[in-house]
């Protein structure tokens, strides 16, 4: 059965509640700071909002219907994606998807994480029952060393080098210095990043995420609305999600993009040669090379040469992570998820100041979460389009 179009869903109103590499503040306070950001910055009031998303791990045990108390939301349609680094992408589509049957009009979609001294430690301890019993008995905790395994493999399968994921890192710490909600502000070098210590071999310090606090947010509804209101919105031009993909695959090396992104590619009407710029999940550079390949950007094995090739910066030849991403932003928990949507709508709609890409007219953001013990098993990506 043919997919329906995304025709005519807008996304606007981004928001960004300030990254903190610690705060005392639960989710459900940054959660709040996030919709009233929404509601003052759209105008519109709070009882209109009837779809609501939320996309978060430190809310646990509170689920979205404890947010519509606490917030005093009453919507018609509610969602709880605790996708991680795919929850954006997610949250997009089926808020699209549900303002497309008519199940709501407006929907906020909003993640957030806290972020305070230990609670980290004790999120990963949590996460994932069925992967800490497979791993903990190998001395294995948490994201870095199943990353050093996937990075280890990718530079046995296809021979890259440490210097090929620092271009990456550099080049996004680059965009960092002009956003003003990242954390970091300090040039990064290619030399301070291979001399950087060692976390676990191979990933070394700078190929790490920063945890911290914070939100982001946006609003979706339809097009004729947002023109009625006069926001300055994109259109969703395509969406794509996959669980579980290549689950029989040894290591990671594929993601589920390349089952769907010819998909992708058809609902937008566009080839990645059209695409402007892109936002990859980036939880680590390995992530984000297998994306630029499983995406259409160059073949599977050629990330090494096309980072090499390109200049990843926003004003490069092919810009990446424009806001400096969760290498250099901070990833605030799911809200790192979220970034890229949010970065995406301030890039089409002038508002990325000193960070904006020429003449952009269309941008694709990509998702990957859910780390268990050797493999992420959510994906998703969409194709955002200039309003007319």
């Amino acid at each position: 059965m043919p997919r329906a179009s995304y025709e005519g869903v807008a996304v606007t109103v981004p928001v960004t509640v300030p990254y903190r590499r610690y705060s005392t503040h639960g989710a459900h306070w940054f959660i709040g700071q996030a919709m009233d950001a929404l509601v003052e910055r759209s105008g519109i009031a709070k009882d209109r909002i009837d779809g609501l998303t939320i996309s978060s791990f430190s809310l646990s045990p509170d689920t979205a219907v404890g947010v519509t108390q606490h917030l005093g939301l009453s919507p018609r349609w509610l969602d709880h994606i605790p996708t991680g680094g795919a929850s954006g992408v997610m949250a997009l589509r089926r808020a699209a998807r549900a303002v497309q049957a008519g199940d709501a009009d407006i929907v906020a979609c909003v993640a957030a994480d806290a972020n305070h001294v230990e609670s980290f430690r004790q999120m990963l301890g949590g996460f994932s029952h069925f992967a800490r019993d497979a791993s903990y008995p190998y001395g294995s905790g948490g994201p870095n060393s199943i990353f050093a395994f996937i990075t280890a493999s990718y530079m046995r399968s296809y021979g890259a080098t440490r210097a090929d994921f620092g271009r990456i890192a550099v080049a996004q710490r680059a965009n960092a210095l002009k956003n003003p909600n990242a954390l970091f502000k300090v040039p990064l070098t290619l030399e301070q990043y291979m001399s950087a210590r060692p976390i676990a071999e191979p990933i070394h310090l700078f190929d790490c995420v920063m945890p911290c606090a914070g939100a982001e947010a946006f609003l979706v509804m339809s097009e004729e609305r947002a023109k009625d209101l006069g926001l300055a919105h994109v259109l969703l031009r395509g969406a794509i999600e996959r669980h579980n993909a290549y689950a029989d695959d040894p290591v990671l090396l594929r993601g589920g993009w390349l089952v769907d992104r010819d998909d992708l590619y058809a609902q937008a009407g566009v080839r990645p040669a059209a695409i402007d710029f892109v936002q990859t999940y980036d939880d680590y550079p390995v992530v984000v090379m297998l994306q630029f390949e499983d995406l259409g950007f160059c073949e599977k094995g050629e990330g090494p040469a096309f980072v090499r090739e390109k200049t990843l910066t926003h004003d490069g030849d092919f810009p990446n992570n424009t806001s400096g991403g969760q290498l250099s932003a901070g990833q605030a928990g799911c809200a790192g998820g979220f970034m890229g949507i949010t970065e995406t709508v301030r890039q089409l709609t002038g508002e990325a100041g000193d960070r904006a890409v020429p003449d952009a007219e269309v941008g694709l953001v990509s998702g990957f979460g859910m780390v268990t013990y050797d493999r992420c098993l959510c994906t998703g990506a969409v194709v955002l389009g200039k309003s007319s």
